[in-house]
């Protein structure tokens, strides 16, 4: 094991994985000399050249259009996105070409396409630059959707991303970039996709949070523990495949549900996996499943009207409390 950083671990994986795969190859607006907004390639071009950490226009359709063309030609290509909003003016690449092209093919064309980029708040990057867009990808099928909370998971997530013959939408977390944590030397280390993961176990109440807001879920579990209240949290790590049966078996300990997430909260991932959860575990639920959310209003600039639009470590402790005191 060594302590990296999240943006440290995902270099690192991108590196080692450029060194044991020729047909791996990244691009992006300004992947080379500047490494990125938050340096996730820096210095890769010194190793690697610019053939292979490729500067693109600023263009998202073209160049996500390129990594398709590039992944049905036999390469493995990595887009990277200075913001995961930067998707939505390219939906017609993602949605009608890159998530459909194998099933159009019949399966005979692979797509091993990793698109990645940051996403979410705390630095005050606003409407356009500050939202969490994770769930509109779980709507379509034909693309996979991963999202690590930690050095380990952005490591070992990534690897199986990369060596993976299929499209997957890789969404980091700009406040995470800096956090430190325990990352296993192995080469080969990955996560397996469709395994969630239970962060803390516990017995009172099931809170399934992703990303940033899974750092939020341990803290508000601490808090509720001072209660005597003892939360099991749980990050997916991944919502297309999602691992339901963990889930759903903690549900069936805990009997209540809590799902918080950046997103906002109308039709939020928290909204589907809420009612799948519900069809599944119907009989052991002791109350409704719980949602939290972002406000339905566009992210705020200013820092202090953000935490307002977003749930805090208090909006969490509270909404579990209230999941744990209805009555019917």
């Amino acid at each position: 094991m060594s302590i990296k950083t999240y943006a440290t671990a995902i270099r690192d994986v991108i590196s080692q994985e450029m060194s044991r795969d020729e047909h791996v190859f990244i691009m992006g607006e300004d992947v080379e000399t500047l490494g990125g907004v938050f340096g996730c390639t820096r210095d890769l071009y010194k190793r690697f050249g610019t053939q292979r950490v490729r500067n693109t226009p600023i263009s998202e359709a073209g160049f996500i259009g390129a990594g398709l063309g590039a992944a049905c030609a036999g390469m493995r290509p990595i887009c990277e996105l200075m913001y995961m909003d930067f998707t939505l003016v390219a939906m017609d690449q993602l949605l009608n070409q890159v998530a459909k092209t194998r099933y159009i093919f019949g399966g005979n064309a692979k797509i091993p396409l990793v698109i990645r980029g940051q996403q979410g708040i705390g630095r005050g990057n606003a409407a356009t630059h500050s939202q969490s867009l994770e769930t509109i990808f779980m709507h379509f099928p034909g693309l996979k959707v991963a999202c690590p909370s930690t050095a380990a998971e952005a490591a070992g997530l990534l690897r199986t991303a990369i060596r993976d013959d299929n499209p997957v939408m890789f969404f980091e977390h700009k406040a995470l970039y800096a956090k430190k944590g325990e990352v296993p030397e192995d080469p080969d280390y990955m996560i397996p996709f469709g395994k969630a993961d239970v962060k803390r176990p516990g017995k009172d109440i099931t809170i399934l949070a992703n990303l940033l807001y899974t750092d939020r879920a341990l803290q508000a579990a601490e808090e509720l523990m001072k209660e005597g209240i003892d939360a099991e949290v749980i990050d997916p790590r991944t919502l297309v495949p999602f691992d339901y049966d963990t889930v759903v078996d903690s549900v069936k300990k805990t009997g209540r549900l809590l799902v918080v997430h950046e997103a906002h909260r109308s039709a939020g991932w928290g909204a589907e996996a809420a009612a799948e959860i519900s069809e599944r575990a119907f009989r052991y639920l002791d109350a409704p499943p719980v949602r939290l959310g972002a406000a339905a209003c566009p992210l705020p600039f200013n820092l202090g009207l953000e935490t307002a639009a977003t749930p805090q470590i208090a909006d969490i402790v509270d909404a579990a409390k209230r999941a744990l005191y209805f009555t019917v």
